[in-house]
């Protein structure tokens, strides 16, 4: 196929996918020539060459055509998509979903939630909402390695404050004896042999797509092989069970893959085991036996999906419909599990919800809501191309979750005391909520001295607003600083291009601490707004915050924004 064709086919096939149909010659040439202006001179021989292109593209399905746009140009494919996506309200439809849909969430209990788990349990849960059907969560702790058993009530945890539609919970680590049968039947069936070949020889052998001697193994010696394995013949490392599979497979990850292996060095906490099943057999043999319809997972799994449908096909079950999406970048937390492990062990961060972390507990800590995580991450969708998580997206579907219920208070950071002459004692009235009279009035006395954020007064401004209250000229000398009365007219202020601060008078001013991401701020703040534990306010000038302790000595954290 020559360059000129090519282009053609893909300029036709992008026609043909867009509109489901087959263009028409005049369109092709139209948008060759508008993208390919070097092309004009040669239309004569596009003319010529262009019914051949078409005739190629009426014969091929929609489906086909997709396939060959998707290898000839990935690019220009996935724009295709993902515009269409952007066009149909949520996520796109699933296919064969007429009858309900059965899905899985599957998270490791290594550690406690993150975002990233969050992906993947929010997308299924969205499609359990619109078709209706199951939604299993299967803890998967086949491997004890990466079993942390306070996280099997710390997942329970997640799982509850994110509201999903589960349906039932299964526990992997209670199913050996369902992956020991059909282990068997593959063995019995010819399709996999118990491999005792030392790590490197074999990887080498698979390397150059050569078979180990274990390969030619009768079914009849390899059951006897795999019944020695589970009653303890073996050691660790020895012996394993390995697939038949394409020994000339491109991918070398692809060729012969294992199965089982012995492991006797780390106990398991719920279940007494030698021989313990590898994740790409325990999740085949559950998505069937567990009724899989769709399966929901990040693009890194698209070779395990390649691996397990080499057991479909050897067993003879149909294989649920995969949907793969890209990887979603997340900056500015720690998400690595055994990172946030070894900074709690020493004291770096203060437990699974530090507020540095990208565990869903940090999120909850924090003040972020549940609805918020799903909306953002489904608006991400389950498109094939890497993305970058948006903080920025989710604190906006937060805000719009608690804004309204959030009443509004005075945080004064880095607080200095500054006494105000000229003035006698007053009360201030500020709104609660603004804009917003049916929700009252916040009585804030000023008693002649106040209050001020250190930051305004390291500036040196000269002529300050007092929010709520009145105007004050500021005068430094060195460490002293002190301010009068300068007016009541919030023009003058507005005119000045003054700052309007918030501020407490000493009487009237709680500790709080005010933990955040970036480091703990230490202020005062009214004393109503710590009154209660776990309420969402919103400081002004500040943020919104979530109320973690109330007391002598409060505590709150920076939601955002």
């Amino acid at each position: 196929m020559n360059e000129l064709h090519s282009v053609l086919l893909i300029a036709a096939l992008s026609n043909a996918v867009k509109h489901k149909s087959v263009p028409a010659a005049g369109a092709v040439m139209g948008a060759v020539l508008g993208t390919h202006p070097e092309l004009r001179s040669r239309a004569g021989e596009i003319k010529g060459i262009l019914g051949q292109v078409l005739e190629e593209v009426s014969a091929l399905s929609a489906e086909e055509r997709e396939e060959k746009l998707r290898s000839m140009a990935p690019d220009l494919y996935t724009s295709l998509f993902e515009k269409k996506e952007k066009k149909k309200a949520g996520l796109p439809d699933l296919p064969e979903s007429g009858n309900g849909v059965v899905m899985r969430f599957a998270p490791n209990p290594s550690g406690p939630l993150h975002l990233g788990h969050a992906r993947a349990a929010f997308l299924n849960d969205e499609y359990i909402r619109r078709y209706g059907g199951r939604y299993i969560l299967r803890i998967e702790d086949t491997d004890p390695k990466r079993v942390d058993p306070a996280a099997y009530d710390m997942v329970r945890e997640d799982i509850e404050w994110m509201e999903l539609s589960i349906s039932s919970t299964i526990f992997q680590s209670d199913r050996f004896s369902k992956y020991y049968e059909v282990g068997k039947e593959l063995i019995s069936n010819g399709h996999a042999y118990v491999c005792r070949c030392d790590n490197e020889v074999f990887k080498d052998l698979k390397m150059h797509k050569a078979a180990c001697p274990c390969r030619s193994q009768s079914p009849e010696e390899a059951l006897e092989l795999f019944d020695q394995m589970l009653e303890g013949a073996f050691a660790e490392g020895e012996v394993g069970v390995r697939l038949k599979t394409d020994l000339s497979h491109p991918d070398p990850a692809m060729r012969d893959y294992p199965l089982f292996r012995v492991l006797t060095s780390t106990p398991h906490q719920r279940v007494d085991a030698i021989v313990y099943p590898l994740m790409n057999l325990s999740v085949a043999v559950d998505d069937h036996l567990l009724g899989m319809t769709h399966v929901i997972r990040g693009k890194d799994h698209i070779a395990n999906t390649r691996r397990q449908e080499f057991i479909f096909r050897y067993m003879g079950w149909k294989p649920p419909v995969y949907r793969h999406y890209g990887r979603m970048g997340i900056e500015g937390v720690v998400l690595s599990t055994s990172q946030m492990r070894a900074g709690i062990q020493s004291g770096e961060y203060s437990g699974w919800d530090d507020v540095r972390l990208g565990t869903l507990r940090a999120m909850a800590r924090r003040g972020i809501k549940p609805g918020a995580v799903r909306n953002a991450v489904v608006e991400i969708g389950i498109g094939e191309t890497d993305i970058q998580f948006s903080w920025e997206n989710l604190y906006a579907k937060n805000k719009e979750i608690i804004d309204a219920g959030a009443d509004r208070f005075f945080f004064v950071p880095d607080p200095v005391l500054v006494p105000v002459s000229g003035s006698g004692p007053m009360i201030a009235e500020a709104m609660r909520y603004p804009g917003d009279e049916s929700r009252g009035y916040r009585s804030i006395p000023f008693d002649g001295s106040v209050y001020l954020p250190g930051s305004e007064l390291t500036s040196g401004t000269p002529f300050l607003r007092l929010k709520d209250l009145f105007n004050i000229r500021v005068f430094y000398d060195g460490d002293n600083i002190r301010a009068e009365y300068a007016g009541d007219d919030l023009q003058e202020a507005r005119s000045k291009k003054a700052p309007i601060i918030q501020w407490l008078s000493k009487e009237h001013a709680h500790p709080c601490t005010l933990k955040s991401p970036d480091g703990d701020i230490n202020g005062v703040c009214e004393p109503e707004a710590v009154s209660e534990k776990d309420r969402i306010v919103q400081f002004e000038r500040v943020g919104f915050a979530r109320i973690d302790k109330i007391g002598e000595d409060a505590v709150a954290y920076f939601t955002h924004r």
